[in-house]
């Protein structure tokens, strides 16, 4: 096992190089840079936009940014780079971006599949009951639905809501029974830390069900699929006629191959802990990862764009290891050397 982890680090390598040096092009490649907008500004000379290109080493051959760039990654610690518009390292002012989007990404990990999964299996093994066609018909209206249309619904729902309340019981304008957006209250930076930490959770329960609804009813179709595929194979049978009650035939034997794609699937959600979750970030105004990401790439702040995708990168690798780990723990049948 260790030489096969070792071999595997090895080759991630030159795939780690690939990866950051087609990213580099293909960015590079695109019409003008970030001060390529200051050259509209008339109170900005051209020779004072050189002066700056020339700082930052965009005037260099793209083979020559992207070794300096690479000598900083090699450092320790790891330099990403500079903000130009921040005027920052790149990890100073993404960290806090990370954690505010890894808030929404755990938490609507664990919610996936602490919902997917029981109700996937409670469907299976009830096929075409009455349940089963309920569970089926939510989950294909959820499918259809995109996670920013959804996030709108509930958007408007929640002011409705509050509106509602505010007339029933004679609130203020300023009360609320859910918040519409954002991650915290107005006023909140006073509050004690306890009380700071509730309010974020508050503020994110909405945009964690709007994200999660969506995959949940994807990963409880597949689910389903998996343990029916499972529930109908001959070993499944044979445990049935040696007199295993049927709760043991399913949790223990059926269940642990059907979750073996699940398993698979591991190495996407490392990245996905710092990908952010998409435009329900931008919809409900959730200070995350992909309002950053969507305003440096309107700006082309390089540096920015490159480091995220190093850090994507490199958890994805991690991410897919783990799963081959994992894989050969779950099954017995698969091996490394």
């Amino acid at each position: 096992m260790g030489t096969y982890i070792l071999r595997r680090i090895i080759q991630l390598i030159p795939t780690f190089v690939g990866a950051t040096l087609l990213a580099f092009i293909i960015i590079q490649l695109s019409p003008g840079d970030f001060f390529t907008e200051k050259l509209l500004d008339p109170k900005v000379r051209p020779e004072t936009v050189q002066r700056l290109r020339e700082q930052f080493g965009l005037n260099q051959p793209i083979y020559v940014q992207y070794l300096l760039w690479m000598k900083g990654l090699l450092q320790w610690p790891p330099q990403l780079g500079y903000s130009f518009a921040y005027q920052q390292d790149v990890w100073q002012i993404a960290l806090p971006r990370v954690l505010n989007s890894m808030i929404l990404v755990v938490a609507s990990t664990f919610l996936l599949y602490l919902v997917a999964i029981p109700i996937g299996i409670f469907s299976a093994v009830r096929q075409y009951s009455l349940a089963d066609r309920v569970v089926s018909f939510i989950s294909y209206i959820f499918l259809s639905i995109p996670s920013f249309f959804f996030a709108l619904i509930m958007i408007f729902l929640i002011l409705q809501l509050n509106y509602a309340a505010r007339d029933a019981f004679h609130l203020s304008n300023n009360a609320q029974i859910l918040p519409v957006g954002g991650m915290t209250s107005s006023g909140s930076e006073a509050w004690p830390g306890w009380k700071r930490f509730l309010d974020v959770l508050w503020h994110a329960l909405i945009p964690v069900l709007v994200v999660t609804a969506r995959d949940i009813a994807g990963f409880t179709r597949f689910m389903r699929g998996q343990m029916l595929d499972v529930l109908g194979q001959d070993y499944m049978r044979t445990a049935r006629a040696k007199g295993l009650s049927e709760r043991v035939s399913i949790y223990k034997h059926a269940l642990r191959n059907a979750v073996i794609p699940f398993v698979a699937g591991i190495g996407s959600i490392l990245p996905g802990l710092v990908s952010g979750v998409g435009f329900v970030e931008v919809v409900m105004n959730w200070p995350g990862v992909t309002p950053f990401y969507l305003d440096a790439l309107n700006s082309k702040d390089l540096y920015v764009l490159t480091g995220f995708l190093v850090i994507g990168l490199v958890l994805l690798m991690i991410g897919n290891l783990i799963s081959d780990l994992l894989l050969a723990w779950v099954d017995p049948r698969i091996r490394y050397y």
